[in-house]
């Protein structure tokens, strides 16, 4: 149950009791939205401790807001995802290929590194592990598309 009083609602959103402790509150998704609010990260922590912490969590954070407005990587039309594109070198297929030339890549590919037809081969293994991923990669974007608008 949330540890707000008199709340109902099941407590399934931890939040701690103070900067530093293990203990946890347990809130609904209300009330820690409104605890969110008012905590203060940086609560019982000199000025010079609360600096030194923003300044180490904002290094970490750094790459991903100056990259966020990228949506690809490498050639092609800017349709495609950094991971897609990474997925199509890795089945050895142009930027523009379509998802049939994907698919027939792909079980070319499984087929000639599959486990069972090179028993032992731990590279072939490996690399086979890595084909199924990018399958995955480029067959998830592609369900993404078909579900997509258009306009």
């Amino acid at each position: 149950m949330c540890d707000r009083y008199g709340c109902d609602q099941p407590g399934n959103c931890p939040a701690p009791k103070s900067p530093n402790s293990p203990d946890r509150w347990y809130f609904c998704q209300e009330h820690a939205g409104e605890y969110n609010r008012g905590w203060n990260y940086f609560e019982g922590l000199t000025a010079e401790e609360a600096a030194a912490r923003e300044a180490d969590e904002t290094r970490a954070a750094n790459g991903f807001a100056e990259a966020k407005h990228y949506s690809w990587g490498g050639p092609g039309d800017g349709t495609r995802s950094r991971d897609e594109m990474r997925a199509l070198e890795m089945l050895e297929l142009d930027s523009d290929a379509d998802f049939d030339a994907v698919r027939v890549a792909w079980r070319k590919l499984a087929k000639e590194h599959h486990p069972d037809l090179r028993p032992g081969d731990a590279d072939a293994a490996k690399r086979f592990q890595a084909i199924q991923a990018a399958y995955d990669v480029l067959k998830a974007a592609e369900d993404a598309r078909a579900w997509r608008p258009t306009a």
